[in-house]
């Protein structure tokens, strides 16, 4: 008799930082690798980002009640904290976890391109068929990989852990923000249920956000390679989403009790929980939209920031949405570039030229959002 697997922890040491410090990353494997759909949750890529580690700390002993009542299908990896060395940046007493600092690299960009480096595929009529090529083609790469610093051997482990998985949500916070969503635009409206679940009040699309985050490292190949191959039936095979849980320093017992209740819906709405009873699924809270669409409020000048607006609120095209006030000189105000919900602020109410104040989520493209899409 086969007993059913508990819960693995993985643990995958990568190479010495610049100051010689060895660290490792931790995953906690439930169910049967190879046994069904493979299913990826990660937290803290951006270190400073809080939420998400509570939720997935909290998810991981539901999931263990369910392995061992054998209720697991396929195979669950989580990994709590993604980025051991993010968090070791904390030279004056505070954490900067988004940047690596030897680099000034962000730790959610320049994952490999793999539907570039793959060498011409060999496919053929079946669709299940053509995912497990793919699958083993990536892995080959990834497997010829020889990463050199920790920063790359981070990315390529992380890589190599999500590769072959057919969902895949990468938990992050934004500074001060309500719960929203970066997916790719072929993923929705599939994504509707992890949107609903978590209560977005944003879901931002694009096929090409810039700079290769994780998400779109894993889930963009597949597009990618369907244009490729145009005669050849490939699926999107992983649906992969930014989750950004809330705001940064959103430690709160009662929040991350909800969200790890939410993850865990998800997951048994997709099949890797068995024998669950579910409540209905909750309203959309919101329509998706174009990342091309979501303004990125910015300080026009140095001053004080007064926000006139809320978190939350649906502001017009032109709306006041604060004053930049100079302490020792003028006011200048700052309106709305588009119409929409406004889903984050920044928490340090001061600004500087070019300073991130806040976002909204518009319904129209903005002529100004070009390339690179994402906040760096």
């Amino acid at each position: 008799m086969t007993l059913p697997a508990i819960g693995e922890r993985l643990e995958f040491p990568l190479p010495a930082d610049a100051q010689g410090r060895v660290h490792k990353i931790t995953a906690f494997r439930y169910g049967r690798p190879g046994s069904g759909a493979k299913a990826y949750l990660q937290a803290g890529l951006h270190a400073d980002e809080f939420p998400g580690m509570f939720a997935l700390h909290l998810l991981r002993p539901m999931l263990e009640f369910a392995a061992r009542e054998d209720r697991i299908v396929g195979e669950i990896l989580i990994l709590p904290q993604a980025n051991p060395l993010g968090l070791t940046q904390h030279p004056d007493g505070f954490l900067y976890g988004r940047k690596e600092t030897a680099s000034g690299e962000n730790f959610n960009r320049n994952y490999p391109d793999l539907a570039a480096l793959l060498p011409p595929l060999q496919l053929g009529p079946a669709a299940a068929q053509n995912v497990a090529s793919c699958r083993a083609a990536m892995r080959a790469v990834l497997d010829d990989m020889q990463p050199k610093t920790a920063l790359e051997a981070m990315r390529h482990r992380l890589m190599l852990l999500a590769h072959d998985a057919d969902l895949v949500l990468d938990l992050h916070a934004d500074n001060q923000a309500l719960p929203h969503i970066y997916t790719g635009t072929p993923l929705w409206p599939d994504a509707q249920d992890i949107a609903a679940e978590i209560g977005a009040r944003a879901v931002l699309l694009a096929e090409i956000s810039g700079g290769n985050p994780f998400d779109e490292a894993l889930s963009g190949p597949w597009w990618e390679l369907a244009r490729l191959y145009p005669d050849h039936p490939i699926p999107s095979a992983c649906l992969a989403a930014t989750l950004e849980m809330g705001s940064n320093d959103d430690v709160d017992e009662g929040l991350a009790h909800d969200q790890a209740q939410a993850l865990f819906r998800i997951l048994a709405r997709r099949g890797y929980i068995t024998d669950e009873t579910l409540p209905d699924l909750p309203p959309l809270a919101c329509e998706a939209t174009g990342l091309t669409a979501m303004a990125q409020i910015k300080s026009p000048s140095e001053g004080l920031i007064v926000y006139h607006t809320e978190l939350g609120d649906e502001v017009a095209e032109g709306q006041l949405i604060a004053t930049l006030l100079d302490p020792l000189g003028d006011e200048i105000p700052v309106h709305a570039e588009t119409a929409g919900c406004l889903f984050a602020r920044h928490s340090q109410p001061y600004g500087w030229p070019g300073k991130f104040m806040g976002k909204i989520a518009g319904r129209d493209d903005i002529a100004s959002r070009k390339g690179l899409l994402l906040t760096d």
